[in-house]
């Protein structure tokens, strides 16, 4: 039986790019968000799941992070890096001066919003669950609005590209990781993601304490940020990417060592660098 493999859709998105690539023969399964993908996930309905964790100009895709923090099953295996082209699409025969309404998922807005302020500056910007579901919509929509997808989404749904490339920058990168209930054994060629709090905040020196290890043990950090814990306000959940593997011994004593400050530490995995 074929494996499973979940992902954002519906088909067209930059995710289904993704789960092709990454599992080209597999069964993929498209979900209509990305709660969905892993609370798929974690009911075990699906195999692996592929899912975007950061853009090169939006930062991270906090939905996706937020549920690797609180997730019991998931764990990174690995990763992929996807080059994304935003196209700006439209029905047959609209122009871009007949468009009042843009729609697309809001990372897709906020990487193009250069070009709308600049092109479009007084259409309205209208969120949608996914690039692809932004073109589906434009079926039952009307000559007023456009959506910003990939190219394969337009081919699909046979409308027109009135612009390419609309990305406020050429370097616009989405890296995605690969959801599976065990991480990736070490190749020597690694990387580890973490998540840890602390058992008092309010100390001085706490986050020096944390990274210390690493600088001590020359792990180079590749990834540094923080997320509200949601306890209350001031509680933050910070969250490492860094090389080598959570085998590596100098990696293992460090982990060890932030153990010793932190009331939280989870290895959301570790997998082969991209």
């Amino acid at each position: 039986m074929s494996r499973r493999v979940a992902f954002l859709g519906p088909l067209g998105t930059y995710n289904d790019e993704a789960a092709r690539r990454y599992a080209p023969d597999a069964d993929r399964v498209p979900y209509p968000s990305l709660p969905h993908v892993g609370a798929a996930f974690e009911a075990g309905e699906v195999d692996e799941a592929v899912v975007p964790i950061e853009n090169s100009l939006y930062g991270s895709v906090t939905d996706m992070v937020d549920f690797l923090i609180s997730a019991g099953r998931a764990r990174i295996r690995g990763e992929l890096l996807l080059p994304i082209e935003h196209c700006l699409i439209a029905r047959p025969g609209v122009s871009i001066s007949d468009l009042r309404k843009i729609l697309s998922h809001p990372q897709a807005l906020g990487q193009c919003r250069g070009y709308l302020a600049a092109t479009l500056p007084d259409a309205e910007q209208v969120a949608t669950v996914s690039t692809a579901a932004a073109v589906a919509d434009l079926q039952q929509g009307d000559d007023s609005a456009a959506a910003i997808a990939p190219r394969r989404a337009a081919e699909m749904y046979g409308l027109e590209i009135l612009a390419e490339g609309i990305q406020d920058s050429s370097n616009n990168i989405t890296r995605f990781v690969i959801l599976g209930t065990e991480d990736h054994p070490r190749t020597g060629h690694d990387k580890t993601s973490i998540a840890f709090d602390f058992v008092r905040g309010d100390q001085p020196g706490l986050v020096y304490a944390a990274l210390r290890p690493f600088a001590d043990r020359g792990i180079n950090l590749t990834k540094i940020e923080s997320r509200p814990t949601g306890s209350e306000l001031g509680s933050y959940m910070f969250l490492l990417d860094f090389d080598g593997h959570r085998e590596d011994p100098l990696v293992r004593e460090a982990l060890e060592e932030i153990g010793r400050h932190a009331s939280t530490l989870k290895v959301l995995g570790s997998y082969p660098r991209a």
